[in-house]
């Protein structure tokens, strides 16, 4: 599988959206440099407050662009950096990734997926009626179906820039689905 990067976001403090870059770095064990979730343990607002010493499986937050597509369908206007992703992505299904997979960014960085993004109800105060569309449960099967990107540490740092290809390496198999984070 192989796609490109669409666009790179980060912000210093905490809030919902994150403003588009020329470029980020990705710091080895970190996440992107300057970016309020970047370090070793969660930094994550909410979680930080119970579990603080947990390690920090969110560093860096990817998003597939398709998802934009998908939204503008059902008239929600959303762009890269707005739902708080650090990097945008077109052509790699992100969401059917397994845990481990590693996606190898531009010429150096590389990153592991950890898992799903658990998006919250923030998402209804950027847009309203949001959450519905990147988040829901099954009734029959009780399933839950997590849209909103996944979620990664950095193994190999690196510049990170729009139009950067994507390569997707695999773990070996058994293949172990993405869960939230």
């Amino acid at each position: 599988m192989a796609g490109r990067v669409t666009a790179v976001s980060r912000n210093e403090t905490y809030v919902f959206s994150k403003p588009n870059r020329e470029s980020i770095t990705l710091l080895a064990g970190l996440g992107v440099e300057g970016d309020v979730h970047a370090g070793e343990t969660i930094r994550h607002q909410f979680r930080m407050t119970y579990e603080p010493d947990l390690p920090n499986l969110r560093q860096v937050h990817l998003m597939h662009e398709e998802l934009f597509d998908e939204l503008a369908l059902k008239g929600f206007d959303v762009s890269a950096g707005q739902l708080g992703e650090n990097i945008t992505t077109r052509g790699v299904d992100l969401l059917g990734l397994p845990t481990g997979a590693l996606l190898h960014l531009g010429e150096q960085a590389v990153v592991e997926v950890t898992g799903l993004r658990n998006p919250c109800a923030k998402i209804n105060d950027f847009r309203a009626g949001l959450l519905g569309q990147v988040f829901s449960l099954d009734r029959d099967s009780g399933e839950f179906t997590f849209k909103s990107g996944v979620m990664a540490v950095v193994r190999r740092g690196g510049p990170v820039r729009p139009h950067d290809p994507v390569q997707v390496e695999l773990p070996p198999p058994p293949h172990r689905p993405l869960e939230r984070v």
